[in-house]
């Protein structure tokens, strides 16, 4: 069976600090990693990885993104999820879900065909278990960037539709939409993570949704009802409600620098998950000008907002700087924030026994940082190096 040995790797795992440490890959998991230099060999079944000291993680898991390279996962060409795909791998995104917009049925029932085809196709770059649903169960007065034209309520038959295409993993809808709550419980018993996102919610309104099951919140804090002395909405339930789950885009846009303080210092580091929320216009440079879900959006001076309204559209976050954004922000240690940007995802999701740490007995999912620039300069998936 093949072997791949990385040598003088800066292991950066949950609670996991290791310097000069030696990993033994063979076929797709971790068989060792350990403290020091160990002779090893190349030959024709041992691959020897030379990293000189740069952090080695776990491969980052992306639950919310929606596109990068000029392509949407909403697109109809189908090369646009392998482009979408290939490009995420760029970044040490070793497992993504795609994820779409409030648009048509047919144009989601699409973007799930797509998911199909790049699945057939053995999914070449990033793996794609399944897929994100952001809308289109969404309140119309917290749209954002989606477009109010596609709103509607819930409906656990649409979903179960998209669902008969590809797998669908999460949904982000608004609690308080007709039967929310009840929607719930729909979703988990169909292997769906129900989110509370695009919110005009109410306190009691999560309550509801969260007796039903529902333990997720989708880019906190953005388009969800604000914290208030007489009612604390969605931004409140984030910081009383400890186990649920809630998605931060950490760019330093989307939320301040004092409001990253306060999530990461107050929360339990187990319920944070770094998300990028990333647009095609990830990896586009400045001017850029597109179309999101009919709605026409402008990447200036690193924000993409809509050009009608102004509201932020989604990133060109990639998960490495977030995670180097956090760390500058708070000063809290790369081992502990590194759960945020794999093992939290992995584990809300069923791969938690498998995915999210540099481990024995895990799947050698590895994203090699560089901690200069803070970008990728090789990653492996299935303990085979693709970048």
């Amino acid at each position: 069976m093949q072997k791949t040995v990385i040598i003088n790797a800066h292991v950066i795992s949950p609670d996991v600090d290791i310097k000069n440490a030696t990993i033994e890959i063979v076929g797709k998991k971790i068989k060792s990693v350990t403290a020091g230099k160990v002779a090893v060999k190349a030959d024709k079944n041992t691959t020897v990885v030379d990293v000189k000291g740069q952090y080695v993680m776990p491969g980052f898991i992306d639950v919310h993104t929606h596109g990068a390279l000029g392509y949407d996962f909403c697109d109809a060409d189908p090369k646009a999820i392998f482009e979408f795909a290939k490009a995420k791998l760029q970044e040490g995104v070793t497992t993504v879900l795609p994820t779409t917009l409030t648009v048509s049925h047919k144009e989601l029932v699409t973007a799930a065909k797509n998911a199909k085809k790049y699945d057939e196709a053995g999914q070449p770059y990033a793996k794609v278990p399944g897929i994100h649903l952001e809308g289109p169960f969404i309140n119309a007065k917290c749209c954002g960037a989606q477009n109010p034209k596609y709103v509607r309520n819930p409906s656990a038959k649409e979903v179960k539709e998209i669902a008969k295409v590809y797998p669908v993993k999460a949904i982000s809808y608004a609690v308080e939409a007709k039967d929310g709550a009840k929607f719930a419980k729909e979703m988990i018993k169909m292997g769906v993570v129900p989110s509370c996102g695009h919110t005009g919610a109410k306190f009691a309104d999560l309550e509801k949704a969260y007796k039903n099951g529902l333990r997720h919140m989708t880019h906190f804090c953005n388009q969800m009802t604000p914290l208030h002395h007489r009612e604390i909405g969605m931004v409140g339930a984030g910081f009383l409600v400890e186990d649920l789950n809630t998605e931060v885009i950490c760019d330093r846009i989307h939320l301040c620098d004092n409001m990253l303080r306060l999530i990461f210092t107050r929360r339990s580091l187990a319920h944070v998950q770094m998300i990028t929320d990333s647009l095609r216009c990830s990896h586009c440079k400045d001017g850029y000008a597109f179309e999101m879900g009919g709605l026409k959006v402008l990447l200036k001076n690193g924000e993409a907002r809509l050009v009608v309204g102004n509201n932020l559209a989604g990133s060109t976050l990639w998960m490495g700087n977030g995670l180097k954004n956090v760390h500058d922000v708070t000063g809290i240690p790369l081992k502990d924030l590194v759960r945020c940007t794999s093992w939290n995802q992995a584990i809300e999701f069923g791969w938690g026994k498998q995915l999210g740490k540099v481990e024995k007995g895990f799947v050698a999912d590895l994203v090699v940082i560089n901690p200069k620039s803070w970008k990728p300069s090789a990653v492996f998936v299935d303990g085979q190096q693709r970048i």
